[in-house]
């Protein structure tokens, strides 16, 4: 697996991949976190895409040639979520092919977030995620070394902030 830097060129890749996430949650019953219709049909869920395409630092894991996972990363968070108060790099996206489920995806673009906040001097990364139904993405981030710091809503989405810390040793 490679993880090269993105951009904006991206976006459809990115649509894709979320496209393919809501469809297998929805398959297995787990419509709460994006509901049941694929993001591409959602003029401002594409707006959204668009936007962290073009204004974030887009990374894209490639396995067998292709692109298997997609993270974005901001030094700030997104407006919903408070400041740290400290240098930090956020996780503002994580998505990633379910052809390439369990092969290391997320955990391989979340090690290359870590070595990204070390490198620029920030202490902390911080993620926010889907707080609700069976607790299963929140258990993910728990594995990957992330702790929840906070609970919140976004209308009727409930949410974690979560984040671990970062240091020189990694």
């Amino acid at each position: 697996m490679e993880i090269r830097k993105g951009g904006p060129e991206d976006a459809p890749v990115i649509m894709a991949m979320l496209d393919g996430a809501v469809a297998w949650l929805a398959s297995d019953g787990r419509t709460g976190q994006w509901g049941a219709e694929p993001w591409s049909r959602d003029p401002r869920r594409v707006d959204r895409i668009a936007g962290i395409a073009r204004d974030d630092e887009i990374l894209v894991a490639e396995a067998d040639g292709r692109p298997a996972g997609v993270m974005a990363v901001a030094p700030r968070p997104p407006s919903y979520i408070g400041e740290a108060g400290e240098p930090e790099l956020y996780i503002t996206l994580l998505v990633t092919d379910r052809a390439f489920a369990g092969r290391g995806v997320g955990s391989a673009l979340i090690g290359e977030a870590k070595r990204l906040a070390r490198a620029r001097g920030a202490g902390l990364l911080r993620v926010d995620c889907y707080g609700g139904g069976d607790g299963r993405l929140v258990e993910y981030y728990r594995r990957q070394g992330f702790e929840t710091v906070a609970e919140f809503q976004v209308g009727d989405w409930p949410g974690r902030l979560l984040a671990q810390r970062v240091d020189a040793a990694g």
